[in-house]
């Protein structure tokens, strides 16, 4: 008879399988005590959980740590949400956690989660209602207890980024019977008296130690405060309704502290940067008004009625320069003319002839003999000359043929 023989490997994958599909397994929670816990370099934490009848391995991943909100330690009474797998290569199963709460908080925590639906559904967590924290406040109240790391820590926070910002601290019952009526009472008198913004918290502790900040009576008067609140309650992985109420969220009182009192060396710096770069606009503007000032002057200069004036006297000036020597141009072309005016005149005078020799014949009536034909035999002319006249007889007249 044939017999079925599995490998190892496919045994191990087929418990796995079963408690896959096993629903219960895949999200259950387990309550036992921390033993054998050891934090690994990766950042996992391996741990096993027991009670009086047995063991089970347990790991939390890592990428899980979020669902953890305090450091385990041996002998503590937990509760380990999470799925239950098998580990194929040793063969094993164990407790894959993704969320770890100490015993004793499930109740809590399901108190803490039905007011927080509650107060979601209110409208109480919306972002319309939170106010803005004023960026410069000189009178910040704290409602914490008066002896403790947190008081200290905002204290000397505050002191070291301005040592002139007003702490005005009431002493709140912040755990244990009262807390949450002293609380109250502080966020009241804080907000009558006008403080710039208020500062609610104190130091990290268990789930039991905050629950005065989970209490509904808080979270209203949070909510009613008609000045700004800052919620800094435990440590950066707590979480409290007074977180989700308040106007602002600090992950520890140290940086509330840091939210709610301005740095005031940084102010200074930057107010001499400001000032600096006004200093340097201002120049620039003063340089520039300067010029369009010195360009309005020169302009204004040249409008002025005397520079104007100046500008046609120097024009009129040029002007009796130019006529000046287009009139001595004009009387030397004009006095060239004339001479040669003259000269001609002079080569046409009948005096210049006379001058050169030639002389002026007249027949007895006075008229200018010009031909011979004009005259005859016995006539008497007058011939004229340059200092006199000679009266002569025609006795003989010859005619000349000139080609």
């Amino acid at each position: 008879m044939a017999q079925n023989v599995y490998t190892v490997k496919q045994v191990n994958a087929y418990i796995k399988n079963m408690f896959t599909q096993d629903y219960m397994l895949g999200r259950i929670y387990v309550k036992g005590e921390v033993s054998n816990c050891k934090y690994h370099t990766s950042g996992h934490i391996y741990f096993s959980l027991k009670d009086e009848s047995g063991t089970i391995a347990c790991v939390m991943f890592a990428g899980q740590r979020g669902g953890l909100s305090f450091r385990m330690q041996e002998g503590q009474q937990v509760i380990v949400f999470g799925g239950v797998s098998v580990y194929e290569r040793s063969g094993s199963y164990q407790l894959y956690a993704r969320e770890i709460r100490l015993d004793g908080e499930g109740i809590l925590f399901e108190r803490f989660q039905a007011l927080k639906r509650e107060l979601e559904e209110m409208g109480m967590f919306a972002p319309e209602y939170k106010k803005p924290i004023p960026a410069y406040a000189s009178r910040i109240g704290v409602v914490t207890a008066p002896t403790g790391a947190a008081v200290r820590d905002i204290i000397n926070i505050s002191r070291r980024r301005n040592p002139y910002v007003q702490l005005i601290l009431y002493p709140a019952q912040v755990q244990g019977e009262g807390a949450k009526e002293s609380i109250v009472r502080g966020i009241a008198m804080l907000d009558r008296m006008g403080v710039d913004v208020i500062i609610v918290g104190r130091g990290g502790g268990s789930m039991e130690d905050l629950w005065a900040f989970n209490e509904e009576e808080v979270a209203r008067a949070i909510f009613d405060c008609s000045t700004p609140v800052i919620s800094a309650v435990g440590h950066e992985t707590d979480t409290t309704i007074s977180d989700f109420v308040a106007d602002l969220r600090a992950p520890t009182p140290s940086a509330a502290a840091e939210l709610a009192v301005y740095d005031l060396g940084m102010t200074m710096e930057r107010m001499r940067e400001l000032e600096g770069r006004m200093g340097r606009i201002l120049r620039q503007k003063v340089e520039l008004w300067r010029s369009r000032l010195k360009a309005e002057a020169i302009r204004l200069e040249h409008l002025h009625p005397r520079t104007r004036i100046a500008d046609y006297r120097q024009r009129l000036m040029d002007l009796e320069d130019q006529m000046r020597t287009r009139a001595r141009r004009t009387l030397l072309v004009t006095r060239h003319r004339m001479e040669l005016y003259v000269e001609r005149m002079k080569a046409l005078s009948p005096l210049e002839k006379l001058n050169q020799g030639y002389a002026y014949v007249r027949t007895q009536d006075g008229k200018a003999l010009r031909s011979i034909h004009k005259t005859r035999q016995g006539d008497v002319l007058e011939i004229c000359v340059t200092d006199g006249s000679i009266r002569a007889e025609v006795l003989e007249k010859k005619e000349e043929h000139r080609g």
